[in-house]
């Protein structure tokens, strides 16, 4: 199975976008202790799975509401999920994002330019993991993530599809290992799957 060529912005997502279109902008509204906790567990170094595991475990500890965001912004919007950058870390070490998923919305099968954590702040979500065989992606887990659910994973590895299989709005936090302000989107490549 071949890769589809990677894309700054994923087709069906709505990010906040900068003047003229350009990189996403940071919104705010990420809580200080929260950003200042995901901060220190970034800091203790390690590989890519184990500063994703303890940023896990600081969501797990200090559980953010749907709140932090405006109820225009969860909405949603019928075009597609939308991405809202709550910070960016001025070293690039990090960024806080918040998605909203209105009900059908999903993710192309995509793995990630770094480290990731998920928490499920609203509804639930769908998430289907991937590995890559002979005769090309193979489905090897699917999830129902409740409010709640704190998932961490690192490349590679970490090729996935999530969607809102839902019948109200589902929101989520992503923490990911790099700077979207600069990069434009964690995603590195999409892959063609059938039902896609």
């Amino acid at each position: 199975m071949s890769p589809a060529t990677a894309s700054a912005v994923v087709p069906g997502a709505a990010v906040a976008r900068g003047a003229g279109g350009g990189l996403p902008t940071v919104i705010g509204g990420c809580p200080a202790f929260l950003t200042a906790s995901v901060r220190r567990a970034v800091r203790a170094g390690g590989n890519w799975q184990a500063v994703a595991d303890r940023v896990a475990g600081v969501l797990r500890n200090q559980f953010p509401s749907p709140a932090i965001l405006t109820r225009e912004r969860l909405a949603g919007d019928p075009a597609g999920y939308q991405t809202h950058l709550l910070h960016a870390e001025p070293d690039g070490s990090f960024s806080v994002t918040v998605m909203v998923w209105l009900p059908g919305q999903q993710t192309p099968v995509h793995d990630h330019l770094a480290w990731c954590v998920t928490a499920v702040m609203q509804g639930t979500e769908y998430e289907e993991i991937f590995a890559p065989g002979a005769d090309g992606l193979r489905v090897i887990a699917r999830n129902c993530n409740p409010v709640g659910a704190v998932s961490a994973f690192a490349p590679p590895g970490d090729i996935h599809r999530v969607r809102n299989n839902g019948t109200g709005v589902a929101v989520s936090m992503h923490v990911y290992g790099t700077d979207i302000s600069r990069v434009g989107s964690s995603i590195r490549r999409e892959y063609r799957y059938p039902g896609q």
